[in-house]
Formats: structure tokens, sequence, C-alpha cells
């Protein structure tokens, strides 16, 4: 984990880009949250994962805002817990704390708490105002961005959902302190696939820092770094009809792979896995080089990424079936044709799919350490 820091930053980046909402990453965000719930002068509603680390930041904030700690709403959350029936739960907690149209909900925690808080603020009375307090790297640096709201469903990983851009999304790096370093590898697939798409700038600053403790890291920093890239992206296509794919990059494999092993295998394991898969299907497809492939695969493993899965390939095919990107039934796929370039849209044959999940659950090619 990010060894505590004795003395507290409370200055703030902000991105804002053209998405039409702050983004605020801070070490100690609670000063830009209260001036946000102030000039917006609403009542304020907080749904919060129970972890008792996302409970006292929620607890500290409400406590800024001079919010009633009772409506403080706490709820168990989890992959597994990611579904519809949690939705209701929360739904039926804003309407026993009395929420109207007028309320402001603000979710506190990780990537499943904005997925799903998001989600249901969207469906609660036909939309409230919410904005999210990201306190894991994985919803800092991708899930809490952008307006993508859902649940999973038995077969399928996000397949209820809806657009709905925050009020704000406040990125609190403190946090990171009370994470785990499997809960900061999965935040830093994330990061590397971002690194992929926008090349090498910030994929050289990855390389430089994969030398140095994650307590020497300048967090705020690259946080906003791979930021931009989302917003910049996402800025364009909202709707994800174009280039917003994009950001997909081996989350085909990774949603695949998380759903056929009931979510035992976490999403940024995911994420790495299905980083060297499309990598290997790019080589596949006369995309991609091997010396970048390698370093990609350097990379990922200098963090402690997984690179294979123990997935029977069958049964992570079919769970691609169910892919949101399919277009007349046919699987699309995001690949790169080198660090900084990356296509969309790409349909393999079935044949070097399968070969490809044969692959992944063999050791990774030859890495540089």
């Amino acid at each position: 984990m990010v060894t505590q820091k004795e003395d507290r930053d409370l200055s703030a980046t902000v991105v804002n880009d053209d998405l039409g909402y702050p983004i605020v990453i801070a070490d100690d965000a609670r000063i830009a949250i209260a001036n946000f719930a102030c000039e917006r002068g609403k009542r304020i509603v907080f749904l919060c994962d129970e972890n008792p680390h996302v409970v006292r930041i929620a607890r500290r904030i409400a406590t800024a805002l001079d919010v009633d700690q009772r409506d403080v709403l706490t709820f168990r959350l989890g992959e597994s817990r990611k579904r519809l029936a949690t939705v209701e739960s929360v739904l039926d907690a804003l309407l026993a704390a009395r929420a109207d149209r007028t309320t402001l909900a603000i979710g506190v925690g990780g990537g499943v708490a904005s997925d799903l808080f998001g989600f249901a603020a969207a469906t609660y009375m036909r939309g409230i105002a919410y904005a999210h307090v990201a306190t894991t790297l994985t919803a800092m640096a991708d899930a809490a961005i952008g307006g993508k709201t859902g649940v999973d469903v038995a077969r399928g990983k996000n397949i209820a959902g809806a657009y709905r851009d925050p009020a704000a999304v406040f990125c609190e790096v403190s946090a990171l302190e009370t994470l785990p370093l499997r809960s900061l590898r999965e935040g830093l697939a994330e990061i590397v696939k971002a690194g992929i798409v926008e090349g090498h700038d910030l994929f050289d600053t990855l390389e430089t820092l994969s030398a140095h403790p994650f307590w020497q890291w300048p967090w705020v920093e690259l946080i906003a770094a791979a930021v931009k890239v989302k917003a910049m992206i996402v800025a364009d296509d909202k709707l994800e009809s174009g280039m917003r794919e994009l950001l997909n990059l081996g989350h085909t494999f990774a949603h695949a792979i998380e759903t056929a092993s009931a979510y035992r295998i976490t999403h940024g394991a995911a994420v790495a896995i299905g980083l060297r898969g499309c990598g290997l299907l790019a080589l596949r497809t006369g995309r991609f080089s091997e010396p970048e492939h390698l370093r990609v695969l350097t990379l990922l493993a200098l963090f402690g990424m997984p690179l294979r899965t123990t997935v029977e390939p069958e049964g992570v095919f079919e769970a691609m079936l169910g892919d949101k990107k399919r277009r007349n039934g046919r699987l699309r796929f995001v690949l790169p044709r080198a660090i900084g370039d990356v296509e969309y849209g790409v349909e393999c044959s079935d044949r070097a799919v399968r070969a490809v999940l044969a692959r992944l659950r063999r050791s990774p090619e030859a890495v540089r350490r």
C-alpha cells in the first residue's frame, strides 16, 4: 500500500476538458467537495460502500458538509453484489431517507460503487443529481469518469446500465493509503491501458516509475494524466458510437474472463490478461510488433500483474458472445498497432480468438525484468 504522509497537501488538480463537469484530483478533496456542495445548495445523501475505510472517509466528508450522519447510507458491495437486487436496496434506502428530485446523492467508493450508485441515481425518480468520491485507483483513473453506469447480470458484465454524466467526480488520493497491493494493481492495469492508447509520454512515465516504490510515486499527477486520456476520448464520443471503444482495449477478453470465472478473477487481473490477449490477437493479424508486445508484458510483469488464466477457453469464448461491442452477431476487438496507435472495431475469426484464449492458459511470452 502507499505509505501515509504526515502533512496533507490540500491543493487540487482540476480536469474539466469538455465533459461538462469537474474532475477534482486531490490528496484531500474535502474543501473541493464542500465548495461544490455549497454552490449546489441541495440536500445531500451519501451512498457508501460499507468498507470501514470508505465509511470513515464518507463520514469525515459528511461532517465537513454539516450533513446528518444518518444520511450516510452504507451498502455491502463487491462484484458479486453488483446486481439489480442491490440497486433495488439502494432505491429503497433513498426513499426511506426521503430523498427527492432536488437531492444530491454523493457516492463514495471504488469502481463497483461508481457503476452501481450512479445507475441507482440515474433511475431513482427517473434521475437525481449524482457526484462520486473515488476511493480506489480503478475508480479514479477510469470507472468514475465518463458517465457509464450499470450492473452485471448472470450471463454478462455491465449488461444493465445507462449513460448518465455525474455532476462531479472527486478523486480522494489519500484513500490509496488504505488499499492492499492487489487493489492498487487493479487500477494500474487501467492506467497501463491508458498508456497504450495515449502513447509514449504516459507509457514512458509508467516504465520509469516501475523502478520506484509506490509511496514515491506522484499519484495526483499520474491519475490526472490517465484521466485526461479518458476525458479527451469521451468528450468526442460520449455514447460509445465510435472512438470511445478505444477505452475498451483488453476489455473484451477481460469482461469474458471475469464472467467465466464467476468473478473469482478480479477486474484488474482480468484487464492485465486481456491486454496480453489483445496483443497476441494483434500479432496474429499482423498489426502489432513483437518488441512492443513484450514491452507491454514486461511493464505488467514489473507491476506484479497476472498474465495467464486458468479459466477454460470455451467458457471465456461463450461469455464473449454477450459482449456489448458485437455488431450483427460478430465479435469486434480493440487492437494495438503500436503503443499510441490503437484500432477499434476489428473483426477477427473465431479460430484466431480461440487460439489466443488457449495461449492465455500457458505461461506468457518472455519478458524482461
